[in-house]
């Protein structure tokens, strides 16, 4: 009994430590999106001024951006929904006469403009507005939401029904059950839209498809495997 007591607490004790090590565990990632039609546009277009002096360049790049920025408010466009950045004043480098070398012939300013558009209806107006004073550098327009909440919410309850779909049904081709979730990781963001814009010299106003964009979600979820 002295020899037996101590090797069945043991085995007692190894029992759970066993079970313990035959557990396994299965994580998926769910996706899920959720598409809406987008109630903001981003717009960055950019002012270039040459001149043969830096001051010069400088000044006319000022001119340039003040007449922009003076169109854009007249077409409703608030203070804080505008934002410069970007601004750069550079040397113009040409080759030389000879082709053996470079020299500085004037110079370039620029600077960028970022502008919200609240109104989806007047984005065409406001790229003619950009435009018509010297805005000669239109270098993107996006699409998105002012306030995604709502969106964000649904897309990860989708994300997670997915990823509970994807884990239940590999459980299942393993012989196995789903247990108690170990861990839960998630991420998401937006997916962009494929916007059509068509500019046209007499046209009235710039035609812009503003689409569909697509709020997203990744849910990646740990769970135990239970036989």
């Amino acid at each position: 009994m002295r020899i037996l007591l101590p090797a069945v607490l043991m085995a007692g004790l190894m029992a759970p430590l066993a079970a313990l090590a035959d557990a396994g565990t299965i994580s998926v990632t769910g996706h899920g999106t959720v598409a809406v039609v987008p109630d903001m546009a981003t717009l960055n277009i950019g002012v270039t001024s040459s001149g043969d002096t830096a001051a010069a360049a400088l000044a006319a790049n000022n001119e340039a951006l003040g007449a922009v920025i003076g169109r854009l408010i007249a077409a409703k466009i608030s203070d804080r929904d505008m934002q410069s950045s970007n601004l750069s004043l550079n040397p113009n480098w040409v080759m030389t006469a000879d082709g053996l070398g470079q020299e500085i012939k004037g110079y370039v300013a620029s600077n960028q403009l970022t502008v919200r558009i609240r109104d989806l209806a007047s984005v065409g107006a406001v790229l003619d507005a950009a435009v018509a004073d010297r805005a000669n550098t239109l270098n993107g327009l996006s699409f998105g939401l002012a306030d995604d909440a709502e969106e964000q919410d649904a897309a990860k309850k989708a994300a997670v029904a997915d990823a509970m779909a994807r884990a239940k049904l590999l459980a299942e081709a393993a012989g196995a059950k789903l247990g108690p979730i170990v861990s839960i990781t998630e991420g998401g963001g937006y997916m962009p839209p494929m916007p059509m814009a068509t500019f046209k010299a007499d046209a009235a106003a710039v035609p812009v498809l503003a689409g569909e964009i697509g709020v997203m979600s990744d849910v990646t979820i740990t769970w135990e495997l239970a036989q």
